[in-house]
């Protein structure tokens, strides 16, 4: 038994010291002290003696740092530069283009918390609010999205005029230049509030104002383009549009085929250096209305007019429309939601030098540029678009399910519609968290790299599973188009914003953990940064000090890993009140797995990991699930803890840890070696899969939060459009839900004294009057049930047309036989 105490002594100092993060020397002089004391008071003189030699043996020659460079690590080093894949070009200027924020905590395997609750709160600034109070709210008051989507495929005049006068297309152009100089987060509210009217609109507001010329221009354009363009662009006097996407380079924007080759040419009179251009580009948002079309190329010098390469690379230009031979297609038609999208072309097309972004000597580094500015610009555009579309599912459908009746009760008493409710409400929690984190990561000068994938992913992939649920629960209301419907539209238009800015299955696979992975872990880059040191002894120096660190890090982690799974989270670093306390130790426990399963991946596949996306996807889905609550938890803190959010929060939370579970248990289960498998398996889950989703008594209580008033709503609808103007339906629905809630139990009276058979009418109103008569109910009580009953009878109604009204005005043989006449 002696000689047991004093080794598990010496394991739990050991321990100790891996889960602390201690360092070697502190770890030498614990261990041995403790295997001292411990033996001494066994009395296993033995025992101590051979653990005292072992524990020697191993941390003098890791001490001594010249024998540890020459006799360890420079064999790893050797061996380190033969299995590590070299980075290309591309991946690594994509790898440093972003910045690294909150998520590399949680790859550490041991979050700072306050590192994330120091962070500022985001707020909007009065002119921010003024701007969202009026011209946004006046906007939103003129949109008719029927109008828009059916018959005219395309805003209206007047739109188009509204916002142009008031810059919505100058959001992020400063003001020196006469733009609005709005935050991001100013930037993401105005178009959550235009999502909740017209997908379209939200659309054409957010090309401008992401990835686009004027951010490109504001980063990198001379002078001289800036105080040329960005005044223009700001009051919409300029519409740009960004070419990018091809038929043959979609996702994969480096392999683009179109090309510029630089020459000479005689331009009024006097000979110009200049390229010659050859493009095809396909779903360019804006390009049908553009005025001046930004474009990626590759572009050549083979006669070397510009330096000595003959390949420049990736560049970027801005052409005016007006440049001869330039081509803008015919509109694309994406899916019923018509905001302004077409090809544009270009053959042997002669530009001048000086329509490159930034000049001549921005050549060659356009892909850096598109890097960095579309980073910024997923991180708002699409996770505010989709925000604002689950914003308004909560409103249009928490109000529909407690109106629509049947069987005697609203269909919101349904467990399985309650169930969908849950869905809708949660994941709107979580999504308008995550698109409020990467619209103030933004704010705080990063650029979110791998958050902005995440939000751009999940966001939009919970924009399609709410869309789902709120379809369901409004049946054939749903599915009738017209201008009733508020509904359909959002679920024909989810797959755009899946598809665009990189899609989904792409940015899952390869984006979130392939670029996580080595951003965000603390010492792989360092590693892969060392080989590139061209002096041995600093290579050395340097690897050494990165791999001994790395080798702490993986030990600390399997150790944090099992300590947390056997104690179930209920130890460790904590922040928060008392009531989330328990949430960020959990986040402790799967930040330390992720770190844990992400070494072992990358250590024993090393560079055939890159081709293993399923697991690769899986382990990016732990990071952006460990992201996105970090997120929830920020937010609650930062609106003041209340309690009424707390069954949102919690839901969300179970679903997101939940699915955390699930995708480490896929990712260790399908791992290809064996014993590594089995090994993370007894690290990562000593007691099995412990994580449940989110219960049914919990799902009710959400349900209940989104079909009644009440402040835990009211946050979550923050920023959507709820005035109840003759075009907002949903807005009108809002207005009258509490007295939907309030002409409930007057409802169950009146509908006792029916199944009694008390009444001799056969016509509801001559019913009520009866009601009246026999004191069932008084007369404010009938009027509110007629009141009621009237306002439920539009919000249930469905739209129908006369045959003519759906038949296109112009069909494709008027089209061919135009084009015959032409």
């Amino acid at each position: 038994m002696s000689v047991l105490l004093t080794v598990l002594a010496a394991l739990i100092a050991t321990g100790a010291c891996a889960y602390h993060r201690s360092g070697l020397r502190t770890w030498a002089i614990t261990t041995i002290v403790t295997t001292v004391v411990v033996g001494l008071l066994t009395r296993a003189p033995i025992t101590t003696v051979i653990l005292l030699l072992i524990e020697v043996a191993i941390a003098v020659p890791l001490l001594n740092l010249g024998f540890r460079r020459k006799q360890i690590s420079a064999p790893l080093l050797k061996m380190f530069a033969k299995v590590t894949p070299k980075l290309s070009d591309t991946e690594q200027t994509a790898l440093e283009a972003g910045t690294v924020g909150f998520e590399g905590e949680l790859f550490s395997g041991k979050p700072d918390w306050h590192e994330l609750l120091k962070q500022p709160k985001p707020e909007l600034s009065v002119e921010e609010k003024a701007f969202l109070d009026g011209p946004v709210e006046q906007l939103c008051g003129m949109l008719d999205d029927w109008q828009i989507t059916h018959e005219l495929a395309d805003l209206p005049p007047e739109v188009w005029d509204f916002v142009k006068k008031h810059k919505f297309f100058g959001m992020i152009i400063p003001k020196q230049y006469g733009g609005l100089g709005f935050s991001a987060l100013a930037h993401s509210a105005v178009l959550q509030k235009l999502a909740t009217m017209s997908a379209t609109v939200a659309s054409t507001v957010a090309v401008p104002n992401s990835l686009g010329p004027a951010e490109l221009l504001l980063h990198y354009g001379s002078d001289e383009q800036k105080n040329f363009y960005l005044p223009r662009l700001a009051v919409g006097e300029e519409i740009p549009c960004f070419a990018l996407t091809g038929p043959y380079a979609g996702s994969d924007a480096t392999s683009i085929p179109d090309y510029g080759i630089v020459c000479k040419q005689v331009v009024d009179g006097v000979e110009t250096i200049g390229m010659r251009l050859n493009f095809d580009k396909r779903y360019i948002t804006l390009a049908p209305i553009a005025t001046v079309v930004g474009l990626a190329f590759r572009l050549y010098d083979p006669d070397h007019l510009l330096g000595d390469k003959d390949d420049l690379g990736i560049t970027l230009a801005l052409l005016p429309r007006s440049t001869p031979g330039l081509e803008i297609g015919r509109r694309h038609f994406p899916l019923n939601i018509p905001f302004q999208n077409g090809p544009v072309r270009g053959k042997d097309i002669f530009a001048p030098l000086s329509t490159l972004i930034g000049g001549p000597h921005m050549a060659g580094h356009g892909w850096r540029m598109l890097v960095e500015c579309l980073s910024v610009g997923r991180a708002i555009s699409l996770p505010s678009n989709a925000t604002g579309g689950v914003r308004m599912a909560v409103a249009g459908t928490g109000a529909y399910a407690r109106m629509r009746k049947q069987f005697g009760l609203a269909v919101a008493r349904f467990e399985g519609v309650e169930e969908a409710l849950a869905r809708i409400g949660g994941l709107t929690y979580a999504t308008a968290a995550l698109s409020r984190a990467t619209a103030a990561a933004v704010d705080r000068g990063e650029k979110p790299a791998v958050p902005s994938a995440i939000a751009k992913y999940h966001a939009t992939e919970w924009g399609r599973v709410i869309a789902g649920d709120a379809l369901d629960v409004h049946g054939g209301k749903g599915v009738q188009l017209g201008p009733k419907n508020y509904a359909g539209r959002a679920w024909q238009g989810v797959p755009i914003a899946i598809t665009v800015e990189g899609a989904n299955i792409m940015t899952r696979s390869l984006m979130i953990f392939g670029q996580g992975a080595i951003r965000c872990h603390p010492y792989v880059l360092k590693e892969m940064q060392a080989l590139s040191i061209a002096d041995y002894s600093e290579r050395l120096k340097a690897f050494d000090r990165a791999l001994f660190g790395h080798l702490g890090f993986g030990v600390s982690n399997a150790v944090r890993s099992f300590a947390l799974g056997l104690t179930g989270a209920r130890i460790g670093e904590t922040a928060g009140d008392a009531y989330v306390r328990r949430y960020y130790r959990k986040l402790n426990r799967y930040s330390a797995a992720l770190a844990l399963c992400a070494d072992t991946f990358m250590g024993v596949l090393g560079g055939k990991l890159k081709f293993k996306e399923k697991l690769s996807a899986r382990l990016g889905d732990v990071l952006s699930y460990l992201y996105i609550a970090s997120a929830m938890l920020k937010r609650y803190e930062d609106t003041g803890r209340p309690e009424a959010d707390r069954p949102l929060l919690a839901w969300a939370f179970h679903e997101c840890m939940w699915r955390t579970q699930m995708a480490l248990d896929g990712a260790i289960r399908n791992f290809p070696v064996r014993p590594v498998s089995w090994l993370l398996r007894v690290l990562v889950f000593p007691f099995g899969r412990r994580e449940v989703p989110p219960s049914d008594r919990l799902g009710r209580r959400v349900a209940a939060i989104i079909t009644a008033p009440g402040e835990a709503r009211d946050r979550l609808l923050e920023w959507a459009y709820l005035t109840p103007t003759s075009n907002n339906t949903v807005g009108r629905m809002n207005e009258l839900l509490p007295d939907v809630i309030a002409a409930e139990p007057v409802e169950r009276k009146f509908g006792k004294a029916q199944k009694a058979g008390q009444f001799k009418s056969h016509d509801y109103l001559g019913q009520l009057d009866e009601a009246v008569k026999a004191g069932v109910i008084d007369v404010a009580e009938a009027a509110l049930l007629k009141r009621v009953r009237e306002g439920v009878f539009e919000f249930i109604s469905v739209d129908d047309f006369d045959p003519a009204e759906l038949r296109s005005a112009v069909t494709r043989k008027d089209v061919k036989k135009l084009a015959d006449a032409a």
